[in-house]
C-alpha cells in the first residue's frame, strides 16, 4: 500500500513505490495532500495517469486528448492500493493502473475507429482460451486438437467460468498441484458423454513423474492462453500466471522401444492391411497420421525417400529410405493411382483418426508384449538408429524434430558412448563372476 507526494516527480515516485505507508504518512519528509485535483503523469502522447488523493485513500484516473472536442476526456479506473491491498480488479497497483489506463485508451480509440471495444463484459479464461485456440487454427497448428480435449477435461470445469482478472496465482498453484495427484483420464468411445478414470498407485515414482508431467502440460496450455489474452489487451498484468512454476525434473521419461524379437512377433500378429502401416513405422519412424495421409505421389523411389507433406510441426520433410523400406513401398504403391492413398483399410477406404489403437492392442496382446502403442513404433525407429552410431541430427531431421533437443532427450543415452566404451576395454574383472552360469553369454 502506497501513497503519493504532490511534490514529487513519478521518477522519484517510481523509485520509492516499493515501501508500504499508511494515510497521512509522509515520503521523504514531504508531506502528503488531499485535493481535487489529481496529480498527472504522462503515459504516452495524449494518454496520462493520474492519482487524486482524499480523506479515504487515494483513486486513479486515466485521462486522454480528443482531437475534435480539443479538450480532455477522463475515465476513472480503480482506487489506489495506499489503504488496502491491490486485487487486479477494482484496487490497483501503480504498475496494474499503468496497463489499465493504456487498455482504455485502446478501447477508445477502437470506439473511435467504429470497431468493438476489447473490454466488453466478463472476460474468463474459457474465453481466453477459445480465442488462444482460435489464434492457432488461424496459424496452422497441428497440436490444437488434443490441447482443446485438455482444456475440456482439465481446465474448463475448475477455472473455465473463473474471470481473467480474478485469477490468483494461489488459485492456479493449487488447481495445478491437485491435477498432479488426480487419477488418469481413460480414452472413451466417440460419443461418450462420461469421462471415466483409472486409479493411479502413486506410490510408483514412475506414476507420480508421468502424473506431474501431464500437469505441466496442461499448465503450459493455460499460461500460453492467458498469454495470449494479455497481448491482446484482454489482461491488465500477467504476473499472476508467471509466479505458479512447473513441477522440475518430470519430463525424462525411459523411451520404450520394441526390440527386434518384439518388432518381428508384433507384425505377425497383425492383420494384413494393418500390418503394412506396422511395417512403415518401423522403416521410417513417421506418426499414424502422417503414414494414412501419404500419397502414392509422394512416393519417390529414384531419389529413395517418401516426401511427408503434412506433419505435426506443419514442415515438409523427406524421409531416406533403407534398401527394405525402398523394397516395401516399391511394392506397396506398384500400379496405383499418383493421387491413392498407400495406406487403407480392408475395405479399402483410408484410415481415420485413431482407428489404429484398438487393431495395435489385439496384435499386441496375440504378440504378448505389454504397453505398445504407434509412438512406441517411432520411439523404436530412433531409439534402433542411435544404438547404431546414426548422429542425432540425423534422427532429428528424419523424425522432423526441429532441433536435436528433443532427440537428445530421448536417444543419446543409447548412442555409443566412447567413455563406456574405454572402461569396458579396459576395466579388470578381478577375478568376479556370477555363482551360476546360468544367464547370458556376454563373451
Amino acid at each position: 500500500m502506497h501513497v503519493f507526494s504532490p511534490n514529487l516527480s513519478y521518477g522519484a515516485l517510481d523509485a520509492s513505490y516499493g515501501s508500504r505507508h499508511r494515510a497521512g504518512d509522509q515520503i521523504g519528509q514531504v508531506p502528503v495532500e488531499t485535493r481535487g485535483e489529481p496529480y498527472w503523469k504522462s503515459l504516452d502522447a495524449g494518454l496520462a495517469l493520474g492519482y487524486r488523493r482524499n480523506k479515504a485513500g487515494g483513486s486513479w484516473l486515466a485521462r486522454r486528448w480528443n482531437a475534435e472536442r480539443k479538450s480532455y476526456v477522463e475515465k476513472g479506473i480503480g482506487a489506489v492500493d495506499d489503504v488496502h491491498d491491490g486485487d487486479g480488479v477494482t484496487v490497483l497497483s501503480f504498475s496494474q493502473a499503468q496497463a489499465a489506463a493504456r487498455g482504455w485508451w485502446k478501447d477508445e480509440q477502437r470506439r473511435s475507429a467504429g470497431h468493438e471495444p476489447v473490454s466488453v463484459g466478463p472476460y474468463t479464461l474459457a474465453d481466453a482460451l477459445r480465442d488462444y485456440f482460435a489464434a492457432r487454427e488461424r496459424k496452422g497448428s497441428k497440436g490444437v486438437k488434443s490441447d482443446r480435449c485438455y482444456a475440456e477435461t482439465r481446465i474448463k470445469p475448475e477455472l473455465g467460468n473463473v474471470e481473467v482478472a480474478k485469477l490468483t496465482t494461489a488459485r492456479l498453484r493449487r488447481w495445478h498441484e491437485d491435477l498432479a495427484n488426480r487419477d488418469k483420464f481413460v480414452r472413451t468411445r466417440k460419443g461418450a458423454t462420461n469421462q471415466q478414470t483409472r486409479a493411479v498407485d502413486f506410490n510408483d515414482p514412475e506414476n507420480v513423474r508421468a502424473r506431474r508431467a501431464t500437469a505441466n502440460r496442461v499448465l503450459t496450455i493455460v499460461k500460453a492462453a492467458l498469454n495470449h489474452a494479455f497481448h491482446e489487451d484482454r489482461a491488465v498484468v500477467d504476473e499472476v500466471w508467471r509466479k505458479v512454476k512447473p513441477f522440475r525434473e518430470v519430463d525424462a521419461a525411459v523411451v520404450r522401444y520394441l526390440s527386434d524379437a518384439e518388432a518381428k512377433r508384433l507384425l505377425i500378429a497383425c492383420e494384413l492391411s494393418f500390418q503394412k502401416l506396422v511395417q512403415a513405422a518401423l522403416l521410417t519412424g513417421c506418426r499414424y497420421g502422417e503414414l494414412t495421409r501419404l500419397r502414392v505421389s509422394a512416393v519417390n523411389l529414384d531419389a529413395e525417400t517418401i516426401n511427408v507433406r503434412e506433419s505435426k510441426s506443419n514442415k515438409p520433410r523427406h524421409v531416406a529410405l533403407s534398401a527394405a523400406g525402398q523394397d516395401m513401398f516399391g511394392e506397396w504403391v506398384s500400379g496405383s493411382a499418383s493421387n491413392a492413398h498407400v495406406f487403407t483399410r480392408k475395405d479399402g477406404l483410408p484410415w481415420k483418426a485413431s482407428e489404429q489403437q484398438r487393431p495395435l492392442a489385439d496384435a499386441a496382446k496375440r504378440a504378448k508384449i505389454q504397453d505398445v502403442s504407434f509412438h512406441i513404433l517411432r520411439h523404436t525407429y530412433g531409439s534402433h538408429l542411435a544404438m547404431r552410431g546414426v548422429p542425432m541430427g540425423v534422427i532429428a531431421a528424419q523424425l522432423g524434430h526441429a532441433d536435436t533437443r528433443m532427440t537428445e532427450k530421448h536417444y543419446a543415452h543409447l548412442a555409443p558412448n566412447y567413455i563406456a566404451d574405454v572402461v569396458r576395454a579396459n576395466l579388470p574383472d578381478w577375478g568376479i563372476a556370477p555363482s551360476s552360469t546360468v544367464g547370458p553369454d556376454r563373451r
